[in-house]
């Protein structure tokens, strides 16, 4: 194989397999990597904008049976610790939320073994209450299945009550890497790679747009990441045509500091710079069919973000008004709307405000 051919062979928007997308991504020079990147960001995205959201990550409960060797934001359902986010806070949270000219809530938690699925009905149906034009960009293909293991219901069926009860998009949250043999180490009693999968296949029948990501540098191999890759882009090629299916692919860093992962294994985040930019390129180049890629500035901080923008990426993400899971894991990156924007400009874009569709919006804060 020859690097030239096959970025080439991207460029034309071509499918590599799993052994030309390793060569590539072992073989090719970061400048090879992030050239072949951007020209195809460019035939996408033509112009010069960035795109940025604000949103707010709001958890409704701590609680989780999943037990993942990376987090350190569960607690079981007998701790101190334990809480359900109640209706009050929802309120207070919606109404800065829309003060500082955001729409939409990133809601996430955990597998709680004592919330089936009327809870989230009831609970999307209630914020929707509070505020009719709130978006709920909500739970995530681990929390899907198992709320449906819990019901003895189909994915399809599960999504179907969510959708009805609010439900805007889905998340692409726990996918962490999709290879079983990862999985079993890092989120044993988490969904399996297949089950994730399709629970995003049956959202993209339902027209439910969705995001993928993808939590790397800790104990999976580089093929295991071009694999992660590869069976995304196939259930993208899989969606209906009228589906916009993922619209998006975030890979982020894992974060070490205090877990389980780094304290009882040994395992640190062992991802360099270059090699976050690397795999942004790699993305863009591996993921033809999914339009955006958002540069996770959350993990790696506004430097190396700036520069994922000449590497393929072409979103900066959200302001994350509110974190609590990757932040307790050493995240300590900060952004508000003008510090964002600001970055986006320095790096020679223009900044662009959007809503999960990708759809332009402007700022309108309300009192």
């Amino acid at each position: 194989m020859e690097i030239s051919w096959l970025i080439s062979k991207a460029l034309d928007f071509e499918f590599l397999n799993l052994e030309e997308g390793l060569f590539l991504y072992e073989q090719a020079s970061t400048a090879e990597l992030m050239f072949a990147a951007n020209e195809i960001r460019t035939i996408l995205h033509p112009g010069n904008k960035v795109t940025w959201l604000i949103d707010r990550n709001v958890n409704y409960t701590n609680v989780c049976v999943s037990g993942c060797q990376f987090c350190n934001f569960y607690r079981s359902k007998n701790s101190r610790e334990a809480y359900v986010t109640t209706l009050e806070d929802y309120k207070q949270k919606i109404d800065e939320l829309f003060v500082l000219g955001g729409e939409q809530l990133l809601l996430q938690g955990g597998l709680h073994p004592g919330l089936g699925l009327d809870f989230y009905v009831d609970l999307f149906r209630n914020l929707k209450k509070i505020q009719p034009r709130l978006k709920l960009h909500a739970l995530g293909p681990p929390e899907i299945v198992h709320i449906a293991n819990m019901e003895s219901l189909s994915y399809r069926h599960t999504l179907e009550k969510l959708i009805q009860a609010g439900l805007d998009s889905l998340p692409g949250a726990g996918a962490e890497i999709l290879v079983d043999r990862v999985r079993s180490q890092v989120s044993k009693n988490k969904c399996s790679a297949s089950e994730w999968l399709d629970v995003m296949r049956e959202a993209h029948k339902l027209g439910l747009t969705t995001s993928a990501t993808m939590m790397f540098g800790h104990i999976e191999t580089r093929e295991e990441r071009i694999q992660h890759m590869i069976s995304i882009r196939e259930v993208q090629a899989e969606k209906p045509g009228n589906a916009t299916g993922f619209i998006s692919f975030i890979p982020w860093p894992f974060q070490d500091e205090g877990t389980n992962l780094q304290k009882v294994q040994g395992v640190r985040n062992h991802v360099t710079s270059e090699e976050y930019i690397r795999t942004i390129a790699i993305s863009r180049i591996m993921l033809p069919n999914i339009p955006n890629i958002q540069a996770s500035w959350l993990t790696v901080g506004k430097e190396i973000g700036q520069i994922c923008l000449h590497a393929g990426a072409n979103d900066f993400g959200s302001i994350m008004i509110e974190e609590n899971v990757v932040s307790v894991a050493g995240a300590k990156f900060k952004f508000d709307k003008e510090g964002i924007q600001l970055a986006i400009r320095e790096a020679g874009f223009e900044p662009q405000l959007r809503n999960q569709q990708f759809e332009e919006r402007t700022l309108s804060p309300v009192s």
